[in-house]
C-alpha cells in the first residue's frame, strides 16, 4: 500500500494529498472545500483534544459552548475585526425552503427572511463576549478562564485536507481580567501550552515568538504564535495567542466594579489551535512509506500480526497472544492483535507501516517454538528478534525512544535550515535554493513587509522571543533594526 505513494522529492503537495487519503485519515465530501474525518484521523484529533484538553483544565480553565449562529450586528462592533474575517464569512438569510410551484425542486422561501442576517461562526469573540456581559459584574467574577471546543466555517478558496477547509475543527479559548498585566500573562501562557504540547506530544520543534502589526490576528493588540518547520522547508503556524486589550470590553460595554468600587473595562485574550495540527504532524514526522506518528498520538502504539498456516496454527499463537495484549493494555498502551484471516501478513505490514503504527510485534511457528518474537519500529524500519518473555519491557522502552527520537530528527533538521542572512540578494538566493526560515534584520515598517512579501512570496514568521538581541541594519532599506526576524514561505 505504501510503496505507491509519490515520493517527497518528486511532488511533496502531492505526496501528502495522496497519503491523507491512502492512510485513511480524511477525504473530500460532497460539499466543496469541506472534509470528511474519518474514523483513523479522528482517533489522532481526540488524542490531541485529550491532551490539550487536561491541560487547558490544568491551568484553571473551564468548557462552555456558544451558539454556531451570530447576528451580523456583533460583528459589526469591533471594526478591525470584522475588516479580518468579513471575506471569508457565510451568511444565512433564510429559514425555510419550500416547493417550487412548476415541480423543478425545492427552492428558498422567499417569505422566510430572517429580520437580520446570522453569520456561521468564523470565531467566536463576538458571541462570547455579549454574553460576558451578562456573566462580569465585579472583580469577584473575574478572572473568567473559559474555552470552547467547536467548529468554524472560513470561506476558503484553495482548500487542502487538514491544512485549509472551509469548516474546520478547534478549540477557542476567551478569557476575561481584571488587569493589564494578567491578561498579558494569560496570552503568554497559553502560547507556552501550546508549545509544550506540540514539543512533547507531537514531537514537533517550534519557535516561539509575536507576529508583527500586520500579521496580528483581527482585533488583538499582541498576538504571540508557536511556528513549526515541515520537510519541505515551508512554514507553519501551528497555534496562536491573542491579548486583545480591551478592545472586546469596549465593543460591547463588559465592565466590573473593582475593590474600590470604580467601573472599569475588562482585559481580555482568545487562543486557539485546529485540525491542522493533524497536518503539522504529518508533515513533520512521515515518509515515503507512509505516516510516521509519535506514539503519544498513534490510535494504535502496538500492532501484532500472526503468521501463520492454518486455523491450528493461528490458535496456538493466538494462546500466547491474548494473555500479552492484555497486560499491555494493562500499562495504557494501545495494541491490536490483528488476526483477520482476509488478508496475507504482506499486507499487513504495508497497511501498518502505510498508517504510522511505531511498533510492530510478527510471530509465526518458528518463534513458538523457541519463544522469540519479531519486532518493527516504524520510524528507523529496524527490526529484531527478541525473548518473548522480554517483549513488554522491551516495547515500553521503545515507545519512549521512538518519541524521543522524532523530535530529535525534526528538531536537527529545524536547527539546519535556519540561515541567518545579511542581504537580501543573500535572502532571495537562500529562499529559493534552500527554503526554511531565513534570519535576517527588518526595520519595522508595513512597507518593506509588504515589498518583501510581493517580490518573494516570504512572510515575517515571528519576531522570536528569547533570543539574544542583536543590532543590525535591514536587508532592504538599510535602516536601522533592532534585531532579527523570522522570514518563511508558509502554508
Amino acid at each position: 500500500m505504501g510503496k505507491n505513494l509519490t515520493s517527497r522529492a518528486e511532488d511533496y503537495s502531492k505526496w501528502y494529498n495522496e497519503l491523507v487519503v491512502k492512510a485513511d485519515l480524511a477525504e473530500n465530501s460532497g460539499v466543496r472545500g469541506c472534509m470528511v474525518i474519518k474514523p483513523y484521523g479522528f482517533a489522532i484529533w481526540e488524542k490531541m483534544q485529550a491532551g490539550l484538553d487536561k491541560m487547558f483544565k490544568d491551568t484553571g480553565h473551564q468548557n462552555a459552548y456558544f451558539p454556531l449562529f451570530i447576528p451580523k450586528s456583533y460583528l459589526s462592533k469591533e471594526a478591525s475585526h470584522v475588516e479580518g474575517f468579513a471575506k471569508e464569512c457565510a451568511v444565512v438569510t433564510h429559514y425555510r425552503l419550500k416547493n417550487a410551484e412548476d415541480g423543478s425542486g425545492i427552492v428558498v422561501d422567499e417569505n422566510a427572511k430572517l429580520e437580520e442576517e446570522l453569520i456561521v461562526r468564523p470565531t467566536s469573540e463576538t458571541i462570547i463576549w455579549d454574553t460576558y456581559r451578562k456573566w462580569i459584574q465585579s472583580y469577584r467574577d473575574l478572572p473568567l478562564l473559559i474555552n470552547q471546543w467547536a467548529n468554524v466555517v472560513r470561506w476558503e478558496m484553495r482548500t487542502r485536507l487538514f491544512l485549509r477547509t472551509a469548516e474546520f475543527l478547534w478549540q477557542e479559548g476567551h478569557t476575561a481580567h481584571a488587569t493589564k498585566d494578567e491578561a498579558m500573562a494569560e496570552a503568554k501562557q497559553m502560547m507556552n501550552v501550546y508549545a509544550e504540547f506540540a514539543e512533547e506530544h507531537m514531537a514537533v520543534p517550534v519557535i516561539r515568538g509575536v507576529k508583527t502589526e500586520s500579521e496580528r490576528f483581527a482585533g488583538a493588540e499582541e498576538t504571540f504564535c508557536i511556528e513549526a518547520l515541515m520537510q519541505d522547508g515551508k512554514a507553519l503556524q501551528a497555534g496562536t495567542s491573542h491579548y486583545l486589550g480591551q478592545n472586546f470590553a469596549k465593543a460591547f460595554d463588559v465592565k466590573f466594579a473593582n475593590k474600590e468600587g470604580k467601573q472599569e473595562y475588562v482585559w481580555a485574550t482568545s487562543w486557539g489551535v485546529s485540525t491542522r495540527l493533524i497536518g503539522a504532524l504529518i508533515m513533520t514526522h512521515s515518509d515515503d512509506n507512509g505516516l510516521v506518528l509519535p506514539p503519544k498520538l498513534a490510535p494504535i502504539q502496538v500492532v501484532i500480526v500472526p503468521i501463520y498456516k492454518g486455523m491450528e496454527q493461528l490458535e496456538a499463537i493466538s494462546e500466547k497472544i491474548n494473555p500479552l495484549v492484555k497486560e499491555l493494555q494493562k500499562k495504557g498502551v494501545s495494541v491490536k492483535f490483528d488476526n483477520r484471516d482476509t488478508h496475507k501478513p504482506g499486507f499487513k505490514f504495508n497497511e501498518y507501516e502505510l498508517k504510522g503504527v511505531p511498533v510492530r510485534l510478527a510471530i509465526g511457528k518458528r518463534d513458538l517454538e523457541n519463544g522469540t518474537i519479531e519486532i518493527a519500529r516504524r520510524d528507523t524500519l529496524e527490526k529484531e528478534s527478541i525473548a518473548f518473555d522480554d517483549v513488554v519491557t522491551k516495547i515500553e522502552g521503545l515507545l519512549v525512544d521512538i518519541q524521543n527520537n522524532i523530535y530529535k530528527k525534526a528538531f536537527d533538521y529545524r536547527e539546519a535550515n535556519i540561515t541567518p542572512v545579511d542581504t537580501y540578494e543573500e535572502f532571495k538566493e537562500v529562499l529559493e535554493e534552500k527554503g526554511g526560515f531565513v534570519s535576517a534584520h527588518w526595520d519595522g515598517t508595513i512597507e518593506t513587509e509588504d515589498k518583501i512579501k510581493e517580490e518573494t512570496k516570504a512572510t515575517i514568521r515571528c519576531i522570536p522571543l528569547n533570543v539574544e538581541k542583536e543590532e543590525g541594519k535591514c536587508i532592504v532599506t538599510g535602516k536601522p533594526s533592532a534585531n532579527r526576524v523570522l522570514f518563511a514561505k508558509a502554508y
